[in-house]
């Protein structure tokens, strides 16, 4: 049966786009006093009702970004009028954002980030996708890797088009991550999950042998992920295809 959705008034959109303004910048802080970015590196946006986005702005170091520095665009990333404050603009990374909202319409918020790891990982040529932690695996499930793509161009939404759909990380080769989630600080909590990962990852391999989780353990932990997230046996499959840790294994439960 559909539910009709209650149209919300003009003071609810207000209280909202405070509360938004508020998180983003307190995600953006974080990003940058844990080392997930360095000075205007990153960006942040949400959805703002059903018509519009609420984003970080070009040039402004994460760190030191106010409220009122955001910027308000429509769906196709176009400034929408009184949605910027002294010249604001959007990052041209935006793009990423518009693709990932555009296959997503579950997800309502996304953050790319440039942590220090997962980007030396990708440029070493290690892939994050093994299913190696079982907190990864049932809060990420596979972090897949995609192509390179010049930073800022349109290539960016294209070598994230296959894989969002089905992914809520992706590390992207030699350019950091991008997370999506229900809420700013949520696709923010799995870009810390993304860097641990990495780093735990590296410190294996700097160690010896990095030991793939028992298949039986796997199968556990995708069940816990099924249950934990509400998600279907498909969508909480690991991405066998694109890691390549268990030659010709296939996953088909």
């Amino acid at each position: 049966m559909a539910h009709d959705k209650a149209v919300p008034s003009e003071t609810t959109l207000h209280q909202d786009e405070r509360a938004l303004r508020t998180e983003i910048v307190r995600v953006c802080r974080l990003m940058h006093e844990r080392g997930l970015i360095a000075a205007t590196d990153g960006n942040v946006s949400t959805r703002l009702g059903e018509e519009h986005l609420l984003t970080t702005p070009t040039g402004v170091p994460k760190g030191l970004l106010r409220e009122e520095d955001l910027v308000i665009t429509d769906l196709q990333g176009q400034v929408v009028p009184g949605g910027a404050h002294d010249g604001a603009r959007p990052s041209a990374e935006l793009r990423l954002h518009l693709e990932a909202y555009r296959l997503r319409p579950d997800v309502a918020a996304v953050v790319h980030a440039h942590p220090p790891m997962t980007t030396a990982l990708t440029v070493a040529g290690v892939s994050l996708a093994p299913c190696v932690i079982p907190e990864t695996l049932v809060n990420l499930g596979t972090i897949a890797t995609t192509a390179y793509a010049t930073p800022t161009s349109e290539q960016g939404p294209q070598v994230i088009r296959a894989l969002i759909g089905t992914h809520d990380a992706l590390a992207l080769d030699r350019h950091g991550a991008v997370t999506v989630g229900q809420s700013p600080m949520d696709a923010y909590g799995k870009m810390e999950k993304v860097e641990n990962t990495a780093v735990v990852l590296a410190a294996a391999r700097a160690l010896g042998q990095v030991k793939i989780l028992p298949l039986d353990e796997i199968r556990r932990l995708v069940a816990m992920r099924r249950e934990h997230l509400g998600l279907s046996a498909e969508a909480a499959a690991p991405d066998c295809a694109r890691c390549g840790a268990c030659p010709g294994f296939r996953w088909n439960d």
